[in-house]
């Protein structure tokens, strides 16, 4: 099964959207990782409603409609209910999230509406996009194997956790840059990780109601689990020892001023300094001060973390100008755009 980042999967919706493809679409992933997520966001951009229906919560009637007497033909037809809509010229996305955790009769009543696109005399109109998400097994999620008839009606792919995607998202949500350092330092390990002995476990979903509870003082262990908190709180403690990231970003780093040993307190210097960077002008005193204490390698990290933020700010270009006047960071910056570009 083809499997993409949250990033490509908005690509490939944005596609899908803009083609009016008929066909359904169901992604397949862990819970917590941001499906519905980029569902809505595509849908956003594109300025259409997100019908969502959780099958679970309903029964096959609910579908179908209510039946309701037509005393001049003497037959029973049947009223859809309120959440499909009538008008044949609405557009949006039908997305029928966690749909596997509905029983397979109720999975099967939606047989007919996702091929055919209508349930008895209900037809869906033109304009609307089906899109399912659902959990699997070993996700230790309580979910319903689907019928083979039902699988067989739709496009299926899988969504994968990427640091590098919420990251970028998180940091347009404004997460608190503790978080994201600690994240960047940890790795996937602890942006995603079921935990069989607590119900509270870190996932991009709960780190975003962590960011939440750590920016009003609250502990984050009520969202992330005791475990990843412990390590999160331990890892905070480093910020008493970073250089002066302020003066760094102003050109005022005294010279006893020096890139930390621990690649801890190094992820949160790097973080910081992209984060905190105003312009380009910061940015650049940020890059000349890296230049002298970094190696290759951190260099490279905090290239490959500035660029695209420069890039959003539109300040890429007044970068690249004030770049031009320093020979040294000219080179290490020419160096990473030749490799990594």
């Amino acid at each position: 099964m083809l499997t993409l980042t949250p990033h490509a999967l908005d690509a490939l919706l944005d596609k899908l959207i803009s083609a009016t493809l008929h066909t359904p679409l169901f992604i397949w992933g862990a819970p917590g990782i941001g499906k519905s997520q980029v569902v809505h966001q595509v849908a956003q951009r594109h300025h259409l409603p997100v019908i969502d229906v959780r099958l679970s919560q309903l029964m096959p009637g609910d579908i179908r409609g209510l039946p309701v007497a037509d005393h001049s033909s003497r037959q029973s037809v049947f009223y859809p209910p309120d959440f499909l809509p009538t008008d044949p010229a609405a557009q949006g996305i039908l997305f029928l999230d966690e749909f596997n955790q509905a029983p397979p009769a109720m999975q099967g009543i939606t047989q007919q509406l996702i091929l055919d696109r209508r349930v008895g005399s209900y037809q869906l109109p033109a304009g609307i996009t089906i899109i399912a998400a659902g959990n699997r097994k070993q996700d230790r999620t309580t979910v319903y194997d689907l019928p083979a008839p039902v699988a067989n009606r739709f496009l299926h792919l899988t969504l994968s956790v990427d640091l590098s995607c919420w990251r970028r998202y998180a940091q347009q949500q404004n997460v608190h840059e503790h978080i994201l350092a600690f994240l960047a330092f940890r790795g996937d390990d602890l942006l995603h990780k079921i935990a069989a002995d607590s119900p509270a476990w870190p996932s991009p979903r709960s780190w975003m109601m962590a960011n939440d509870l750590y920016q009003q003082g609250l502990p984050v262990e009520l969202a992330v689990g005791s475990g990843c908190a412990t390590e999160f709180e331990a890892f905070t403690e480093i910020y008493q020892s970073l250089p002066d990231i302020d003066h760094i970003l102003q050109g005022k780093a005294a010279s006893t001023s020096r890139f930390p040993h621990d690649p801890s307190a190094r992820w949160a210097t790097i973080t910081a300094l992209v984060l905190r960077q105003q312009e380009a002008k910061s940015a650049f005193n940020a890059a000349c001060w890296l230049v002298k204490q970094a190696s290759a390698e951190w260099l490279q990290r905090f290239f490959s973390e500035l660029l695209p933020l420069l890039r959003e700010n539109n300040q890429l270009s007044a970068f690249a100008k004030q770049v031009d006047k320093h020979a040294e960071v000219k080179r290490w910056l020419d160096d990473y755009l030749q490799r990594y570009a």
